[in-house]
Formats: structure tokens, C-alpha cells, sequence
């Protein structure tokens, strides 16, 4: 029997600009603008579906948009458990893309903010091996709420538990010490190289490791184009390079990752697999404008 995974995260439009030079303010500059289907936990779910993984979805959008998002996830080999909201729209994502690839945000999170514990009822977690959590869940207090409750029934249930910390700007306005307290013992941590230094106030990558390695079971560290390292609190297990390709947009890449690792994990997969894996889909994804996979 596959091992069924929840993922609870945002839903969020995705409006993707790939500027051909410097922003001039005041004035035009020609630009690639995309819309696609996006959000964290959306980007997981859909890569764990393309991967085979058994997934659940759950999460909040505007009314007028559950139907579609239901339809949308469906065909993507992803079990939607979408709850409306009546007075507030679905979230969107304006991302503004550098010539390196590198982005910045420009975040309004709509229905995500509504996400409740009625939303995140128990029965969700029949027959799940994992849960997956983005950090944008737990950067408001409704949500927050909601996850943590859900974070209580899985330990009850002996169920294990990845986070993703997903936004350093967002880390830094709640506090390390708070996300961590909300976080701490859980079984994965996917963090970035600048989650992980906000995180621990480290540099280091095996500093980093080591102090996070204490608060969580199992540790990643996504290194962008250096790849990514595995490990735990006695340091770094396992690194491997990510592959050399032309970065055409970096969103997501960090969702990909998290997905490929787990999915191969789950699927009985070594480590030294399991993150190879991981790192070949976050190479994947960054090869195309958008966060999940098969996004042109």
C-alpha cells in the first residue's frame, strides 16, 4: 500500500514577471508575464502527485474558485480537501524575476488567512503516513491555530511531520524563536540557506546543521545551484551537487525538492536516493516559468 501523504499549505495564483532588463520607475520595460497556479503547499502536492505519491490536499480558497481548483487538482493525481471562504478571494502571488533567476514577492494571501481547525478536521489524517506543512500556515494566528492542532493529532497518531519554513521575510516578522517553538521535535525540516542562518544565526552549513539537528529529527538544507545536504544533529551526513542548468525561474524549486526527497523516501528509497532525487526535481523546476511541474 502507498504511503498517503497531507499536505496543508497555500493556494495562491501565481503571476510570474521575468523583466528583459532593469525596472525603470516611471516607465515601461518589456517583460515574460505569466499566470499559473501556485502556492507552496499547492506546488507540493502537485509535484508529489506527478511523482506518484498517494496525496491529500487541504487548504482555502475564495468561493467562486472551488470548483475550479477542485478540477484543477484532481487532474493532477492530487485529492483536494478545499474549504471556500465567502469574504475573502483566493491568494495571489506577484513574482518578480532577476536575470539570475533570483525572486522577489509581492504577497496578499486572500482565503489562506482563513484557514481554521474546522478546516483541518482529524478524520484527515486516516490512513496519512506524513504530514507536510508549509511555514506560511503557521505565519498568522487563525491558521497557526489550526495547524498546530493538526501537529497535536498526528504525535497522538504516531504520524511524522515535515515543515518547510518557506519565507525568510515572513521568519523574521514572527521571530526564529517563536517558529521554532511552534515547529520543534517534528521529523523533517526543509529549510533554505538563509531559512536555516535565520533560523540558527549560524553561517556555516555544518553549524547550521548541528543547531537545527537538535530541534529536529532529520534535517535539509537546500543549497540552490550547490545542491543540497542531509543531516542531523551530529552534522552533515550526506551532500550532493544539483546538476548545471539555465535558471529560468527559481520558483518552487525549493517545493520540487521537498517533494522528490519525500516521495522517494516514502517509497522506501535510501537517503543518498531520496535527496539525489529531490535535487533532480528542483532542477526540473527551475527550468520553466512556474512552481509546479509541467509549467511552461
Amino acid at each position: 500500500m502507498t504511503a498517503r501523504v497531507l499536505v496543508v499549505g497555500d493556494v495562491m495564483t501565481d503571476v510570474i514577471v521575468v523583466p528583459e532588463g532593469p525596472i525603470i520607475k516611471g516607465s515601461d520595460r518589456r517583460a515574460t508575464v505569466r499566470s499559473r497556479p501556485g502556492g507552496s503547499g499547492a506546488n507540493q502536492a502537485v509535484w508529489l502527485g506527478a511523482m506518484g505519491a498517494d496525496v491529500l490536499f487541504a487548504a482555502r480558497v475564495g468561493a467562486a474558485d472551488r470548483t475550479m481548483y477542485e478540477n484543477y487538482f484532481r487532474g493532477l493525481d492530487v485529492v483536494p480537501v478545499l474549504a471556500s471562504d465567502a469574504a475573502l478571494p483566493s491568494g495571489v502571488l506577484v513574482t518578480i524575476v532577476d536575470a539570475e533567476g533570483e525572486r522577489s514577492f509581492l504577497t496578499d494571501r486572500g482565503a489562506n488567512l482563513h484557514l481554521c481547525e474546522a478546516d483541518l478536521a482529524a478524520d484527515l489524517l486516516d490512513g496519512v503516513s506524513l504530514v507536510l506543512v508549509s511555514g506560511y500556515s503557521l505565519f498568522a494566528p487563525g491558521p497557526r491555530a489550526a495547524v498546530l492542532s493538526l501537529f497535536a493529532s498526528a504525535r497522538s497518531r504516531g504520524i511524522a511531520i515535515a515543515i518547510d519554513p518557506a519565507s525568510v521575510g515572513f521568519l523574521e516578522e514572527v521571530g526564529a524563536a517563536e517558529f521554532v517553538q511552534w515547529t520543534q521535535g517534528a521529523d523533517w525540516i526543509f529549510a533554505n540557506a538563509s531559512e536555516a542562518e535565520t533560523l540558527t544565526g549560524q553561517r556555516d552549513l555544518e553549524a547550521q546543521m548541528c543547531a537545527l539537528g537538535r530541534l529536529f529529527h532529520r534535517v535539509l538544507i537546500k543549497l540552490g545551484a550547490e545542491g543540497a545536504a542531509l543531516g542531523d544533529r551530529n552534522g552533515v551526513i550526506l551532500r550532493m551537487p544539483a546538476p548545471a542548468v539555465a535558471v529560468l525561474d527559481s520558483t518552487g524549486a525549493g517545493d520540487a525538492f521537498a517533494a522528490g526527497f519525500l516521495a522517494a523516501h516514502l517509497s522506501g528509497s535510501s537517503d543518498a536516493d531520496a535527496l539525489a532525487r529531490g535535487i533532480a526535481a528542483g532542477a526540473s523546476a527551475v527550468q520553466a516559468i512556474g512552481g509546479q511541474p509541467g509549467a511552461v
